[in-house]
């Protein structure tokens, strides 16, 4: 079969580690589902993974891509059919142990055998063919193409987590989503205003944050010095209720001074740094929580479906481009260059 994967980690210029070629088709295991594998999207995991950088120890060379919408192909010994083969299905990536503490409580995200699809020993879905979890197989919503159903599992599901999971912000709520034009930016976006938020937006880019308004989003603030300011200036000086960041050192400062009192910081990246001024006195003079995000449970993925359902939730794709211009689209994704999702088309959507 035919796979986009990573040959090594490391290197002056990872993307260099990226090829396109000939892999086995994978046979599923006990417990696993083969996807045939139609549409997948890119995600910065993946360029991790060409730096070097992994949750869990890999082997190159490693098929890339954590996120899949497809048709089922066959299933594992002892496994029941979650779906009959041929079902259209969008994929959970988290895969856990399902034994511990943390997979018999309510967040199986916990696990310390957490891994998500490319990552640890489980190869990626930028391939003909992927080995899923049956139990993380769901019904590819019929409101989606494949591609936009793509873009969920990774990007989506984090910000929904890192939105009702984690800040847990109600409808009327003013919330702070640093990095406007990103994947997970752009999710967090467009599912707050649909659950009836006041969005802000910040950007160093005017066009993305032109482009933000012109979404919906309530106000676009240009990232700097000035930004805390006039961000407390949009609420009255009251500051926002939650703040989604994903940016990092550039714009800490700002999600320090632009919350309320008793208000929270979720962290779900740091694309520009991870180690910021904690400035913590005023962490806890104004009584702040800061807390890490990281992607969401299959309950809550199975929230997200249902949300996109009842909301009209379509997520945001930059651009579909074929296998053999994947090399490009990772550039853009290291350049940051997309407004919204990236996605490779593998195979054409079944009809």
């Amino acid at each position: 079969m035919r796979a986009i994967y990573a040959t090594r980690g490391g290197g002056d210029d990872p993307l260099a580690n990226l090829e396109i070629g000939e892999r086995p088709v994978p046979d599923p295991p006990p417990g696993f589902a083969r996807v045939r594998v139609t549409a997948s999207s890119l995600n910065r995991h993946d360029l991790w993974t060409l730096q070097g950088v992994t949750g869990e120890p890999i082997t190159f060379p490693r098929i890339l891509g954590c996120d899949v919408a497809g048709t089922v192909d066959a299933y594992g010994p002892q496994t029941p059919e979650t779906f009959p083969p041929g079902t259209p299905v969008v994929a959970h990536s988290l895969i856990t142990c399902g034994r511990c503490e943390a997979c018999l409580g309510p967040d199986e995200t916990l696990c310390q055998h957490f891994a998500i699809l490319s990552d640890g020993p489980y190869e990626g879905t930028l391939a003909e063919y992927t080995l899923v979890p049956a139990a993380n197989l769901f019904l590819l919503p019929p409101q989606f193409t494949d591609a936009e159903a793509a873009c969920l599992p990774t990007a989506y599901l984090t910000a929904f987590r890192m939105l009702f999971g984690r800040a847990r912000v109600r409808p009327g709520d003013t919330v702070l989503i640093q990095g406007a034009g990103g994947g997970v930016a752009t999710a967090a976006e467009a599912i707050a205003r649909l659950a009836g938020m006041r969005v802000i937006v910040t950007s160093r880019d005017a066009t993305r944050r032109q482009a933000a308004l012109a979404r919906g989003a309530h106000h676009a603030v240009e990232t700097g010095r000035a930004a805390a300011g006039e961000i407390l200036g949009l609420t009255a000086g009251r500051g926002v209720d939650a703040v989604l960041e994903t940016v990092g050192e550039a714009t800490w400062a700002t999600s320090l001074r632009a919350v309320r009192p008793g208000g929270t910081i979720v962290v779900a990246g740091a694309t520009t740094g991870a180690n910021p001024k904690a400035d913590l006195a005023r962490i806890f003079w104004r009584q702040l929580t800061v807390m890490g995000s990281t992607m969401g449970s299959r309950a809550e993925f199975a929230a997200l479906l249902r949300f996109a359902e009842v909301s009209g939730l379509t997520p945001m794709v930059d651009s579909v481009v074929p296998m053999d211009q994947a090399p490009a689209a990772f550039r853009r994704l290291a350049e940051g260059t997309a407004l919204g999702k990236l996605v490779v088309r593998i195979a054409p959507q079944p009809r």
